[in-house]
């Protein structure tokens, strides 16, 4: 496993153990025998809103990172999914978003792959920022159906 995936793990364990992680990045680097930026790294890119985190940071001498997952019904967190995606989705971040709905039991694999499917690069035969306007949207309206179930 990559450093990455050993800091995500152990700070997801802490989020099994209660309802919240506070981090001090600095002792979190220690431990982990890495540079601050490492953890600052996996925080932005694996606890972001879209994956059903909220994270507040507090800078300075007694700074810390608060990790808390977000606990809603399924219809809210896929709105709360739905207001964060954007006017632009890239292929990258509906794959996070649909790989968190399959873990978390909101869709099942046939759902997934409909979602998929509707939203690749192969069915949207646009240019780049186009494509991942149209990708958003076409995105957001099929989970507000979800949403509705």
């Amino acid at each position: 496993m990559r450093i990455s995936d050993i800091i995500e793990e152990f700070i997801k364990e802490m989020l099994e153990e209660e309802n919240e992680a506070i981090i001090q990045r600095n002792d979190l680097a220690n431990h982990f025998n890495c540079v601050p930026s490492q953890i600052n790294y996996v925080i932005a890119t694996r606890f972001t809103p879209t994956q059903g985190y909220y994270v507040e940071s507090q800078r300075g001498g007694g700074g810390f990172i608060r990790i808390e997952r977000t606990r809603m019904t399924k219809g809210n967190y896929v709105m709360h999914i739905i207001k964060n995606i954007g006017d632009n989705l890239t292929a990258k971040d509906e794959e996070i978003i649909i790989n968190n709905f399959l873990s978390q039991g909101i869709i099942d694999s046939s759902q997934a792959k409909l979602l998929k499917s509707a939203t690749n690069d192969k069915a949207l035969k646009l240019s780049g920022d186009v494509k991942d306007k149209v990708r958003a949207s076409i995105f957001k309206n099929m989970l507000l159906v979800l949403a509705q179930n």
